[in-house]
């Protein structure tokens, strides 16, 4: 499924920063990456309900402002703004839990610049497990999946999806990605110790098949 995971890893650039919503402290987690595509194709994957599935999840739903969007077996939320081919924010619902997602696409000399914002409250006890994983790592497997279809034009299944992690290449990939989240967040001033066994926690929580 992936050749270099270790340099696809790297392809992302990371960030952490700080806000607040409704009063209370938020995580943000940036992920960014650069696609050789222009801004309406890039755009016309990530916003295609019947393309969306061949690099993320099925979706349902009104991809219009106002209306809900959900994602088999993963979030749900609804669609914000929307600013064709520039970019657009959903919220992002887990488990009854809220966040926020803002995607934002700029055109490079080599392509276009896909920005990914995921802000979210994330309980302390929460960071200190899985530091940046809370609220990053995930993302990690979904640019992955995009470049590969947009390089190739060809669907991800649903099992090479769900088994990718446990595989060396997968576990490669999410190492690296995890020790760049790790990098990142003590670049914004965590502790060091907390993040790197944070990194390792995330990085466990995605690699370790159900039942190991």
């Amino acid at each position: 499924m992936l050749d270099h995971p270790i340099e696809t890893a790297g392809l992302v650039t990371r960030e952490l920063r700080t806000g607040e919503r409704d009063g209370a402290p938020t995580r943000i987690a940036v992920a960014r990456r650069e696609y050789a595509t222009t801004p309406d194709e890039l755009w016309d994957a990530l916003t295609d309900p019947a393309r969306i599935p061949r690099w993320f999840l099925p979706i349902t739903g009104e991809l219009r402002v106002g209306g809900r969007y959900a994602l088999e077996g993963n979030a749900s939320g609804t669609v914000e703004s929307c600013d064709a081919p520039r970019g657009f924010a959903i919220t992002w619902e887990m488990m009854g839990a809220p966040s926020w997602l803002t995607v934002t696409l700029s055109p490079t000399a080599g392509g276009t610049e896909l920005e990914l914002v995921h802000e979210a409250h994330v309980p302390e006890e929460f960071w200190g497990v899985y530091g940046p994983g809370a609220v990053g790592i995930g993302w990690d497997g979904a640019l992955m999946g995009l470049g590969l279809h947009l390089a190739s034009g060809a669907s991800v299944t649903g099992a090479e999806a769900e088994a990718f992690p446990f595989t060396d290449e997968g576990r490669a990939f999410y190492r690296a990605a995890a020790d760049g989240w790790t990098d990142a967040a003590i670049a914004a001033g965590e502790d060091a110790d907390t993040m790197r066994a944070a990194g390792d926690g995330a990085y466990a929580f995605y690699t370790t098949a159900p039942g190991s």
